[in-house]
């Protein structure tokens, strides 16, 4: 294992410890990463409130289920996030019910952007530092296998024609990012992440 990826793994959180890190953050009047602002802080309030409701109304498919308790090795999903995110706040209570349903075939790590500069520079998309990013490692081999991120394809195509169109990524086209993750019911994520476990299964990755 590369050794960026194991230092970053030796820092890592669980879900839990990363939930509990965001509130008591905010009881602090404050959000992760190295640059604090109010709307940041803001931010991070708005997907904390997304979260738990996310956590409540989130179901896996007994499809999923199957081929996560089914793989063929076991697997750590190291995710590189912020609690200012939105996408984050949006996929990472998906991803924590899959883990969780894979009856221990996936453990699932987080790990803080801006206190992974190294390792986010190695996964960067289109030259930038989007999050939330996948990474997707074999623990017997302990070798990174893939990666997936920041966001399902759907959302992406609506953010990429948006900005084609406007220029700008601004509150119009966030609310309707939002509005698109809310009318996917998480589906997306778990088909596109079940994709790649297929792929790495089935080497053709």
């Amino acid at each position: 294992m590369k050794s960026i990826v194991a230092k970053a793994l030796f820092n890592s959180y669980s879900y839990v410890e990363y939930r509990k890190l965001i509130t008591d953050l905010l009881s602090e009047g404050k959000s992760t990463g190295h640059q604090q602002s109010e709307s940041l802080t803001n931010y991070s309030k708005l997907n904390e409130a997304r979260m738990n409701r996310l956590e409540k109304t989130i179901f896996i498919s007994e499809d999923v289920i199957s081929k996560l308790q089914n793989l063929d090795n076991h697997y750590i999903w190291m995710v590189i996030s912020e609690g200012w995110c939105g996408d984050a706040a949006q996929i990472l209570p998906i991803i924590n019910k899959m883990a969780f349903a894979s009856d221990k075939k996936v453990d699932l790590r987080i790990v803080l952007r801006d206190e992974n500069e190294e390792l986010m520079n190695q996964y960067l998309t289109n030259g930038g530092r989007a999050i939330p990013k996948i990474i997707v490692i074999c623990k017997e081999a302990g070798i990174v296998r893939t990666d997936w991120g920041p966001r399902p394809k759907g959302a992406s195509e609506l953010i990429t024609a948006y900005k084609k169109e406007f220029g700008v990524i601004d509150d119009k086209i966030k609310t309707d990012l939002q509005l698109w993750y809310l009318a996917d019911k998480g589906i997306s994520v778990q088909n596109e992440l079940m994709q790649i476990m297929d792929d790495i299964k089935y080497n053709r990755l």
